[in-house]
């Protein structure tokens, strides 16, 4: 065991040897190729999920691990993910997460025909194991794009590159639910995941031709005792979360696995105080703004990713709209992003990240409260609005915490920069899916009854949690009586509205008491030369 030493980070006097080759905005757009793909698969699963349902049979848990298995695959391995782009080089690492999530993708829409061909795997269950493994391909990906980033851009131009990629984000998001509308209504489920296929082989291309990059001088191995115990950790949070929903927060298990968590992460910090070459240098933390950051990422992810989960069936079950136009009420966000983002880019050049964030997370604030108004027969115009004052709020926050975590990390730890940014947002999108999918199916079961009236009284409990499980939804399943749906309809339905008003007032509320803690960030970034502890 070593103690800890620091090293000096290699000097850069002269720009085109300190950063990746190749000229920054074609080496932006090469790594957006690839985000575009998990963008455009992130959007389209959304709406692909209720036709996921009807066709495979899926309950809401195994729609909830279609999402909750890949968010739990990126969480346990983003970090290191970030530091094998340090080490081995983040162009390699980032090409091997595009190659990967592309053929996976591809198994996805063949979850049906892998079924029938290997004894004892259900269709759901072969979808959702290629989802895990799809996260683990994600994961490899996103922070070495972000670390690629980092590299090909000086620093006072990172806020712009910053801008241009969440643009680059949101044109993909605007175009996900219209394309991945009309390929399940008019071809089918599985089509809105082959379509990675194309952008993947696009990325590659353009990814060997385009991007060059160097390798860490200062890092040569990987802390393998430290990645054992933060993957412990992070499962053993993230299972936690995601199945505490089902167990209950105040069950044994739950409890048992978040006390796993505690010690396990305890034991890592502990690890990484003493390792010659920790998998992430705690004194990384010191800087203010990448601890706020971090905490900012989490928070912010929670209560958009979380309340945003049930749009989908807000849209298609409530409403009855096809997933084309359920991908259409959704355009006005997304497409919100692509003017937003380059704009919070200047905006922070400018103002600094501290009052554009807040500002953001005020305007985000209110665009949930808005939301949480949404009558049952909402138009687009009462959609639309929150969704643009959405996107404007949101953008800041994205862009100025990214920057802020990856741009004042030293220029060889940016991978693990990006691995910790998007930790962050992966940890906190899954809290938010499980935290506020218990909070709307509680109001749910205490609404419901009333809604019925006394014909609640003569439903038997089974039947009862039934019809919660269809509020869950958004509204009965196809194939229902249509004396049923006339008797129960209104009140499933109703049920639905109140839990997901709830849901929207809960990130109403974490919106603004993040914006609080944007007020603690202070910007500036390190010098590229400036000393790294290493433990």
């Amino acid at each position: 065991m070593a103690n800890p030493k620091t090293v000096e980070a290699p000097s850069s006097p002269e720009p085109d040897q300190a950063r990746s080759g190749g000229n920054p905005w074609l080496v932006l757009l090469a790594v957006s190729l690839g985000v575009i793909m998990v963008m455009l698969d992130g959007t389209v699963v959304g709406i692909a999920n209720p036709v996921i349902q009807q066709d495979l049979g899926a309950s809401l848990a195994d729609l909830q691990w279609v999402t909750s298995g890949y968010l739990l695959a990126l969480a346990v391995f983003l970090i290191t993910a970030g530091k094998l782009g340090d080490l081995f080089g983040h162009k390699r690492v980032f090409l091997i997460g595009v190659a990967g999530f592309a053929v996976t993708s591809v198994g996805i829409g063949l979850s049906q025909e892998l079924a029938d061909v290997i004894p004892g795997l259900s269709p759901v269950g072969a979808l959702i194991a290629l989802r895990v493994l799809q996260g683990l391909f994600g994961a490899l990906l996103q922070p070495a794009a972000l670390a690629l980033l980092r590299g090909a851009f000086p620093g006072e131009k990172l806020n712009q590159a910053m801008g241009a990629w969440g643009a680059i984000i949101g044109l993909s998001s605007a175009a996900g639910p219209i394309v991945g509308g009309l390929l399940v209504e008019k071809v089918s489920w599985e089509s809105v995941f082959f379509i990675n296929a194309p952008v993947g082989i696009i990325a590659l291309v353009m990814g060997l031709v385009i991007i060059k990059d160097r390798r860490s001088q200062t890092l040569a191995r990987i802390d393998w005792p430290g990645v054992v115990l933060l993957s412990g950790a992070m499962f053993a949070l993230v299972w936690s979360i995601i199945k505490a929903p089902e167990w209950g927060w105040g069950d044994t298990k739950t409890i048992g696995f978040l006390a796993g968590f505690a010690v396990l992460i305890a034991a890592f910090i502990f690890w990484q105080s003493r390792a010659r070459q920790p998998l992430v240098p705690l004194s990384l933390f010191r800087n203010v703004s990448i601890s706020i950051g971090t905490v900012l990422m989490m928070m912010v992810a929670f209560a958009m990713f979380g309340a945003m989960f049930f749009l989908g069936f807000f849209f298609q079950g409530v409403h009855g709209l096809s997933p084309l136009d359920a991908g259409l009420r959704m355009l006005p966000m997304s497409a919100g992003m692509i003017v937003a983002s380059p704009l919070a880019g200047m905006l922070i050049g400018r103002l600094g990240p501290k009052i554009t964030m807040a500002v953001g997370l005020v305007i985000t604030a209110g665009s949930m409260f808005l939301m949480s108004q949404l009558s049952i027969d909402a138009t687009f115009v009462e959609t639309a609005i929150p969704f643009v004052l959405l996107a404007f709020g949101m953008s800041p926050v994205f862009v100025g915490a990214t920057e802020i975590i990856v741009g004042n990390a030293p220029l060889e730890l940016s991978g693990v920069a990006g691995g910790v940014q998007q930790s962050a947002m992966q940890v906190g999108g899954a809290l938010g899916t499980a935290i506020l999918g218990a909070v709307m199916a509680a109001e749910i079961s205490s609404k419901l009854p009333g809604y019925l009236g006394p014909a609640a009284q003569g439903i038997p409990a089974e039947q009862l949690s039934l019809l919660e499980k269809a509020a869950a939804f958004g509204g009965l399943p196809a194939g229902t009586p249509q004396q049923l749906r006339d008797l129960v309809g209104p009140a499933v339905n109703n049920a639905f509205m109140d839990g997901m008003h709830l849901a929207f007032l809960v990130s109403t509320g974490i919106a603004l008491l993040t914006a609080a803690l944007t007020l603690f960030v202070k910007a500036g970034r390190k010098a590229e030369g400036a000393p790294v502890h290493m433990g």
